[in-house]
């Protein structure tokens, strides 16, 4: 039996059969019929887990797989050292195949839409098979990561976080980290008076290191094995101290009449897909799920920078009209630098919901065609699905970073009128949890 109160000796390791993935980078186990969340196994597997410390009242447990005794077809070697039970909780899935990782990560994506969107997996084509897709220039899942946030730690030492923890692990090499950005050596190097560090590696070849100070730190340009820009984060914003604040990510839009060729200024460590592939594949998928034609309205919510609001502008043409909408001042700032040129694109800067209540209950309601949206983690929520959807676009996309919050939003859009019509996944972020979906939401019941 388990101590009511759980320590980190051998007293706390259990022998656990691993059942099915979960949402969050973990598989479901069940000991003396407590379900148990265990990280570093995979579905199938017999493993021996340290329990995490906590009380028997707990609703559920936490473990890590310690010892592997009948290992799953898909377990390989981790490719990074410092992956595992105790080291860098930078990465969940370091211990399986990628392409065993990408059936679970779609396994997820299923069983959030049946169980918190309560979708029908077969109302929707090719849910049931679906598969979570590679993008552009995927190397095994290594080498993709081109922005990266490092911690401080006492000794001046980059490196990351523990899973659920503030601790750091010093990380001088990071497998998943993209050549541009590790050839800066940013782990190997001391950082006095530095509490974190942004690193970006942009598409243009640029590449800039942004540093947070101490208290009252003072923080020089220092020497990296590879040319970068060097800026320090301060109260007002950024201060240069070498090279710009800001970089060029370029990307690639398919039209109808060719390919188009587009710059976005993105300043500091400001949102971009981190991903080298993610930004065309997320372009595809949305104007292919879209379809925005010629002269239609568009609607683009949390905008960003401006990538889909690019791509529906150039889709609409002169005789249509886009209306992008982001709450971040910085990045309104550098979509408009980068779309001055398509003057059917509008951005307006402001949180979501109070700007979207404005366009729709308005003396003039906006009736876009279509919408876009891309929301934060937490998802859009209830205001804003069922303000956008009140408006009657032909065809909501709905971009996701979290397959839970995709389908809380799908089932709110349901007891609205709207259903799914198809869903695509893509691995933007090998050898972690993360998946992208892009959905589709039409009006009307599928029968």
């Amino acid at each position: 039996m388990i101590a009511a109160e759980r320590t980190t000796d051998d007293s706390s390791l259990v022998e656990l059969r691993i059942g099915a993935v979960a949402h969050g980078g973990h598989c479901v186990a069940r000991h003396e019929g407590r379900v148990v969340f265990v990280r570093h196994a995979l579905p199938g597997e017999l493993v021996r887990a340290r329990l995490a410390p906590g009380a028997a009242s707990d609703r559920f447990w936490r473990a890590d797989a310690v010892e592997v005794i009948e290992p799953s077809l898909d377990r390989v070697e981790p490719r990074c050292a410092l992956s595992g039970p105790g080291g860098c909780g930078g990465c969940d899935w370091q211990h399986a195949s990628v392409g065993g990782a990408r059936r679970l990560k779609a396994d997820v994506v299923r069983e959030q839409l049946v169980r918190l969107g309560r979708v029908d997996l077969a109302a929707v084509p090719g849910l049931a098979d679906l598969a979570v897709e590679a993008v552009p220039g995927d190397t095994d899942g290594l080498a993709w990561r081109t922005r990266m946030r490092f911690g401080v730690d006492a000794e001046g030492r980059a490196g990351l976080r523990r899973h659920r923890s503030h601790d750091l692990v010093p990380v001088p090499h990071c497998p998943i980290a993209h050549p541009g950005a590790e050839a800066l050596g940013v782990g190997t190097r001391p950082w006095r008076d530095v509490t974190a560090l942004d690193v970006v590696s942009a598409s243009s070849g640029e590449r800039l290191v942004i540093a947070q100070p101490v208290l009252g730190g003072r923080v020089s340009p220092p020497p990296l094995a590879a040319e970068a820009a060097f800026a320090v984060r301060g109260e007002s914003g950024l201060k240069r101290l070498r090279g710009r604040t800001w970089v060029t990510e370029e990307v690639a839009y398919r039209l109808p009449s060719g390919t188009v060729r587009r710059t976005f200024r993105v300043t500091g460590a400001g949102f971009w897909q981190v991903h080298p592939g993610a930004a065309e594949a997320l372009t595809g998928a949305v104007l292919d799920g879209a379809e925005p034609a010629p002269g239609e309205r568009a609607l683009d919510l949390y905008s960003g920078v401006g990538l889909f609001t690019a791509g529906l502008a150039l889709r609409v043409g002169a005789e249509g009209a886009v209306l992008g909408v982001e709450s971040d001042a910085h990045a309104a700032a550098d979509a408009r630098r980068s779309l001055h040129d398509l003057p059917q694109a509008e951005l307006l800067t402001g949180r979501v919901e109070r700007v979207l209540s404005g366009l729709l209950d308005g003396p003039s309601p906006l009736r876009p065609d279509v919408v876009v949206l891309d929301p934060p983690r937490a998802g859009a929520g209830r205001a804003v699905m069922t303000a956008l959807l009140r408006a009657l676009p032909r065809v909501v996309v709905y971009v996701a970073c979290d397959p839970a919050s995709l389908a809380r939003d799908v089932a709110i859009a349901s007891g609205v009128g709207y259903r799914l019509a198809s869903v695509r996944a893509f691995d933007l972020f090998p050898m972690t949890q993360h998946v992208e979906c892009v959905a589709v939401l039409v009006p009307g019941d599928p029968s």
